[in-house]
């Protein structure tokens, strides 16, 4: 009787809170069903069961910010067929990418007593900056669904079907009145990647961008909407500068509106 190899699946941490990794151990009757068509081969948020490369699939969590994980993170893409990123931290260097637009120094010498035994990049940068990357599933954290249609699709061959519209749609598709409309508030759904299903806007309040910019994103026309309705600059600055900071869209609009 023939064994049917299974493909391998390995996931990685880099930089980051672990949310998206938790999020793969959320999918639960789901994350059965796909423990039963993969060899989970290195997941140690999950098991300390480690099996060696080569690698179908790379989970990769997390952002680049040593000269330990550049090092560690070409390792990673030279045994993975695949190499799928995760969350804002590996999409866009993540909250910890606000260093980006300061000196690091200065948060060092703030932050800890011992400055000089810190090994550290000036820059806190996205999984893509130092490797090929196959497909960027983005959000903080990312929605449990669109990871098991990306794991699905790799397994088949086929290209994930992950919607590429904003979070408008999702407001819409649940009936939820648009907060920018009905009152005035500043809100970055117009620009941000669907896949929270308008959390923040069905409890009126403003979406945060937590999926990063969607495709095409007109962040200079939302910006002058939020100039028209009073929102000074500093405000406007802050409001791109969160989870996905780093990301082009929202790092060059920011800087357009610093004094």
């Amino acid at each position: 009787m023939t064994t049917i190899k299974k493909p391998k699946l390995a996931v990685w941490k880099f930089a980051s809170c672990d949310g998206c990794q938790l999020s793969l151990l959320d999918c639960e009757d789901e994350l059965l069903t796909v423990a039963s068509k993969i060899d989970i081969a290195n997941f140690l948020e999950a098991s300390r069961r480690v099996v060696k490369g080569p690698y179908d699939i790379s989970l990769v969590e997390g952002s680049i910010t040593t000269p330990h994980d550049q090092k560690r993170i070409r390792q990673i893409r030279k045994k993975s067929k695949y190499l799928v990123t995760i969350g804002a931290c590996a999409t866009a260097g993540g909250i910890q990418a606000l260093r980006n637009f300061r000196n690091v120094d200065d948060f060092i010498s703030i932050v800890y007593a011992n400055p000089q035994y810190i090994e550290t990049l000036e820059t806190s940068t996205p999984i893509s900056s130092h490797v090929h990357v196959d497909f960027e599933l983005r959000g903080c954290p990312i929605n449990k669904q669109q990871l098991i249609e990306v794991l699905s699709a790799f397994l088949f061959g086929r290209k994930p079907n992950i919607p590429p519209h904003s979070v408008c749609i999702e407001c819409k598709r649940r009936g939820t009145v648009c907060v920018m409309v009905a009152n005035g508030t500043p809100c970055l759904g117009p620009v941000t990647h669907a896949g929270c299903n308008a959390i923040c806007p069905s409890y009126c309040r403003g979406c945060y961008g937590c999926y990063g910019p969607k495709e095409t994103p007109n962040t200079t026309s939302l910006s002058t909407w939020f100039s028209e309705q009073g929102v000074k600059k500093e405000d406007i600055v802050r409001s791109f500068r969160t989870f996905n900071a780093y990301a082009e869209a929202f790092r060059k609009e920011s800087i357009a509106h610093e004094e």
